[in-house]
């Protein structure tokens, strides 16, 4: 924030000296706030970035859902999922 206006320093008196340093310290503090809001706003990008890409996701899980009338077994992860019979639920042997 250089383009403000400084009082001259020199032999004008406590008040214009005081003055200047309020000014520089204004000007510091300005050039945080500035920062920071830049850096939030870059943060914000990134998570509406992040929750677009979760509703994708979300909106493909459910465009796989069966209709509710179809009985099958859910699969949302995409894996085979082999067809369960009676023999199957026996404990499976080691030879």
């Amino acid at each position: 924030m250089n383009e403000l206006n400084q009082f001259p320093l020199g032999n004008n008196g406590p008040d214009l000296d005081g003055a200047n340093a309020s000014v520089k310290r204004l000007s510091e503090k300005i050039q945080l706030i500035t920062d920071a809001v830049k850096q939030l706003h870059q943060n914000r990008t990134q998570l509406e970035g992040k929750i677009e890409d979760a509703q994708k996701r979300i909106q493909h899980i459910l465009s796989r859902l069966p209709e509710q009338s179809d009985g099958r077994q859910l699969n949302l992860l995409g894996e085979a999922i082999p067809p369960t019979t009676p023999e199957d639920d026996s404990e499976p042997t080691t030879h």
